[in-house]
């Protein structure tokens, strides 16, 4: 597969901590190299949004920190003091190229509520018109659970999603996924448990995630429709690389499908309310595009409500589906089983992943 950077307008870059926070500490040369790539494509007419991860590693830099603190106020901390000392070196990188930037700090619960996921959509939207770059990031310093469990690597996928990118390309130390000889794989259009195997995760102190994060942020794109590269930032000019040839430098998924942007808010936007297992009759039902109803319900678990997005399992627990619940988990255990006169998700509101 080989496509030229006209094909790319809107270009969502992950840049992990791990290429410009080593173990020697900040390295400001290739920090500005990075961001003069930005730079100089936005002056190109391209819209580029970094998800930029390293407020903590800076953090742990300023407050003298050899390794991640295991406490979560102290994580805060470092979160709080880094994420002032990373804008100040983005404004100044772009500020030298005479480009604006803008800052923007999001949780999940942004993606959760669908006001909030369009009022930050449009705030993105609004910087680019206005050709400047975003900066976004995780709100470190009051969440919680992404802290613990999450990275930037998932962050920018949901940010492509939610921007409605061409491309999504993310930036690491490495060269992109190999296979059990070592080689990098140039292109990949499914992520099967085979692919999975081969990602193991990482053993920096600095930064969580790994691998394994990238190819779970990389199937949220490939299901959304975004192709998505996985390549080395330490490498000269490697964004306007891989934009030239995609399938040549790092590792290119290569989507099959798309997703119309409600439908991407639904299958990835928002993390679901509760799941709704159904029986294989039912799961036949929704692969041919059928509304799911309450008979072909076997178990309910949360508490949600309608107009909640659910998850849809099998029988084995896999997930098949995500949708618009039309009614509330409370009344769907009553009636799961059995004839009811209201379809539990309306085939409208359902997305096979």
């Amino acid at each position: 597969m080989k496509q030229s950077a006209k094909n790319y307008k809107r270009i969502v870059v992950k840049i992990g901590s791990s290429i410009f926070c080593s173990e020697g500490g900040f390295e400001g040369a290739l920090f500005d190299h990075i961001a003069g790539q930005v730079a100089s494509l936005t002056r190109m007419k391209y819209e580029l949004i970094v998800v930029s991860s390293g407020a903590i590693a800076l953090g742990m830099r300023v407050l003298g920190l050899r390794s991640r603190p295991g406490d979560l106020s102290f994580l805060q901390a470092a979160a709080s003091i880094g994420q002032n000392a990373l804008m100040d070196n983005y404004s100044r990188a772009f500020r030298g190229d005479k480009v604006n930037c803008g800052q923007i700090l999001l949780t999940r619960e942004d993606f959760n509520d669908r006001k909030r996921y369009l009022n930050a959509k449009n705030t993105l939207t609004t910087l680019l018109k206005l050709g400047s770059i975003p900066v976004i990031n995780e709100n470190d310093t009051i969440s919680t659970d992404e802290i613990r469990f999450g990275d930037n690597d998932r962050l920018s996928a949901l940010v492509a999603v939610l921007c409605g990118a061409d491309l999504l390309v993310m930036l690491s130390d490495v060269d992109g996924l190999l296979d059990k000889d070592k080689k990098v794989i140039r292109v990949i259009d499914e992520i099967t448990p085979q692919i999975k195997a081969l990602a193991c995760p990482t053993d920096k102190k600095t930064c969580v995630g790994g691998m394994i994060t990238k190819i779970e942020a990389a199937k949220i794109a490939l299901d959304s429709g975004i192709p998505c590269v996985i390549a080395n930032g330490r490498k000269q000019g490697m964004i306007l690389s891989v934009l030239n040839e995609p399938g040549k430098h790092g590792t290119l998924f290569s989507p099959k499908k798309s997703l119309a942007a409600r439908e991407r808010w639904i299958a990835f936007g928002t993390k679901p309310k509760g799941k709704i297992r159904a029986d294989h009759g039912a799961c036949k039902a929704l692969l041919e595009k059928k509304s799911l109803l309450s008979v072909g319900v076997s178990g309910v678990e949360g508490d949600f409500e309608a107009g909640d997005i659910v998850s849809v399992v099998d029988s084995q627990g896999n997930e098949i589906a995500r949708g618009k619940s039309g009614i509330p988990g409370r009344q769907l255990q009553k009636v799961m089983g059995s004839r009811f006169d209201k379809e539990v998700i309306h085939r409208n509101n359902i997305v096979i992943l």
